[in-house]
């Protein structure tokens, strides 16, 4: 699934130097998440960095842009240019 911001937004800016993919721009009057760029940051981190350091919580899935971690992970090696392999294991629920 991709994320997307809300119209809660505050442009704080410290979303987009966090997301790995380059997926976070500004939008007319918020900022935005590219649906085809965004992989949750599947390949990168654990959880969505955007949502970690976002101060007003507005970044939820969206549900137009839909995805299985599997499919994530294929977007993640297609944008990072690596053939693409077996997504490797979940990490452990601590």
């Amino acid at each position: 699934m991709a994320l997307m911001i809300t119209d809660e937004c505050i442009n704080c800016d410290v979303c987009e130097p966090e997301c790995p993919n380059e997926a976070i721009s500004l939008g007319p009057e918020i900022y935005r998440i590219d649906p085809g760029r965004c992989t949750e940051c599947v390949g990168h981190f654990d959880e969505p960095q955007c949502v970690q350091v976002c101060p007003v919580a507005c970044i939820p899935v969206n549900p137009a842009h839909v995805e299985s971690r599997e499919s994530l992970w294929r977007k993640y090696q297609r944008l990072a240019g690596k053939p693409e392999t077996g997504m490797p294991a979940a990490p452990a629920k601590s």
